[in-house]
């Protein structure tokens, strides 16, 4: 094994699973059971206890109020933005506001940021890895969404850091599994990885070359995913009980994790049949017995209310394609990613976008863990001159545009979109008034023209400049995107050399009072945090 250990980690929307490379050879973690994926789930108890993973899952049914699942949803999007308005209505626990626009989850209580729910379940695959090896497991290859931007990103590396690990690399999440399926095969062919989780969707275009990985062109939605189908049953489970019955949803919000749960049963009955009966009993306040449900689904009934879903997924397709300079059914290789591909319709539907038939010759729950692995043994384990010749190169690029906010609310972008990484970009700036003696750049990150329609990642201020009039001062910024995806932007006087650096992070979202609060109250939890790099 390498001298120091060094895990991957898939942190899901619904599941998450962890891996290591041991002997040249990627073991996917089990857990006490055997089971090889966890629940992306934290159920907060009475007693104050804490119950994360799969055996959390039973927690959705008798206790949805104080049981979070899908987190990770609302990761990057301010509390009233549509897509986190649509989630709240969706959910039976409760999303209150916090600080600058950060959505925040009340339960018990007390209010928990997103990182905090999320470090909870990197703790619980840091465990199973630390069971499993019998050594302490300090060290990280996490992975994110290819569309996350700098502040989910961000949010990601203080989870992983909250739960007591040092996050060597954020990797997304295609390139993981480019890397489980090309590592030590010397491919030569275009790949193009059809990632469709829970909650997010991204199609990446790759080119392999021997243990070349480069990026060519990707794009995605970080609010498209397998939770979507199971909205879809949702409502179909809602409206037969509706119809059949007269209640109020409203007055027992315990409903709605118990018939997402009936969903979720039905999307996998028919993974693997035609039909599916739902045959349930439902105890409503309105009703001294329990009501009967017998709901006979089909997979036609699920292409009539969920076609639609796969094809935004194929619109986003055709944005990544239109960036190169060949079809979608010249592809050498479709790989399936995330545990919404193992839905029939979704697979055939791919196969005809494509051409030809997706490959899932790794479980397409694990391979993105596994791809990480074999990351963090790279970065890991001490390799000599020779050795580092033949390791893999990832070449990535930025998912998102990256600019500053100009006169009249434009944003100037500097850096655009699918350029590759690690890179950097500067442009001269001059002042706008008379006798500015202070410049304050706002950095956001998106694709409109319009700031205000993107997503705000931080700000800084350059102090101090000589008064003259406007224009007459010059202010260089520059902007750096390092391996990982995240961003640090300068700024610079110059006529003076003047400068000011900062990386624009996800405590322009969170205090360090907040940040503190935070790993006190997880250290207290028995979740030890490392040094916050904050």
């Amino acid at each position: 094994m390498n001298e120091e250990i060094v895990v991957g980690i898939d942190l899901g929307t619904t599941n998450s699973c962890v891996a290591v490379m041991i002997d040249n050879q990627v073991v996917v973690i089990p857990d006490e059971q055997g089971r090889r994926i966890q629940s992306s789930i934290v159920s907060f108890m009475e007693d104050g206890s804490l119950v994360i993973g799969n055996e959390a899952q039973r927690e959705l049914v008798a206790d949805p109020r104080n049981t979070i699942f899908s987190a990770k949803r609302f990761i990057g999007y301010p509390f009233d933005s549509k897509e986190a308005r649509k989630l709240r209505a969706q959910l039976p626990y409760k999303v209150i506001k916090g600080e600058d626009q950060n959505s925040m989850i009340e339960i018990r209580d007390e209010t928990f940021a997103l990182p905090e729910i999320s470090a909870l379940v990197l703790h619980r695959m840091k465990d199973l890895a630390e069971r499993y090896l019998g050594a302490e497991v300090n060290q990280a290859v996490i992975t994110v969404p290819a569309n996350f931007n700098d502040s989910q990103r961000q949010m990601t590396k203080l989870a992983g850091e909250l739960a007591g690990l040092e996050v060597l690399r954020i990797l997304n999440e295609p390139t993981a599994a480019a890397l489980a399926y090309g590592y030590g095969k010397g491919l030569n062919a275009k790949l193009a990885i059809y990632d469709l989780g829970g909650g997010t969707f991204d199609l990446t275009v790759l080119q392999a070359s021997d243990n070349v990985f480069e990026v060519q062109s990707t794009a995605g939605d970080t609010y498209l995913g397998g939770d979507d189908f199971d909205n879809r049953l949702t409502r179909v489970i809602l409206i037969y009980l509706q119809n059949h019955y007269t209640f109020s949803i409203e007055k027992q919000p315990h409903l709605r994790g118990q018939i997402k749960h009936m969903a979720e049963s039905v999307k996998k009955g028919l993974s693997l049949r035609e039909k599916f009966k739902l045959s349930q009993k439902i105890r409503l306040l309105e009703y001294p017995e329990p009501v009967e449900l017998n709901l006979i689904m089909s997979r036609e009934l699920f292409k009539k209310q969920c076609s639609d879903i796969i094809d935004r997924s194929f619109a986003i397709c055709d944005e990544a394609f239109s960036r190169v300079l060949f079809a979608a059914k010249e592809i050498d290789d479709v790989i399936l990613v995330g545990g919404s591909t193992r839905v029939p319709l979704v697979k055939s539907m791919v196969e005809d976008y494509f051409g030809k038939a997706p490959r899932t010759d790794i479980d397409p729950d694990e391979v993105v863990a596994v791809g990480a692995a074999i990351q963090g043994a790279m970065l890991g384990a001490p390799f000599s001159v020779e050795q580092l010749k033949h390791n893999p190169l990832l070449l990535d690029v930025t998912p998102v545009s990256i600019g500053i906010m100009t006169v009249q609310g434009i944003c100037e972008i500097l850096i655009t979109k699918n350029t590759a990484v690690p890179c950097e970009e500067s442009k001269v700036f001059t002042t706008t008034v008379d006798q500015q003696t202070v410049v304050k750049i706002q950095v956001f990150q998106g694709e409109s023209r319009v700031a205000a329609d993107n997503i705000k990642l931080g700000e800084l201020e350059l102090i101090g400049l000589r008064p003259a009039p406007r224009g007459k001062v010059k202010i260089e910024v520059m902007f750096e995107v390092d391996t990982d995806g995240l961003v640090s932007v300068k700024a610079k006087d110059l006529d003076t050399g003047l400068a000011h650096e900062t990386r624009v992070k996800v405590s322009t979202g969170y205090s360090e009072e907040n940040i503190s609060q935070m790993k006190e109250r997880l250290d207290a939890s028995g979740v030890g945090a490392v040094e916050l790099t904050t």
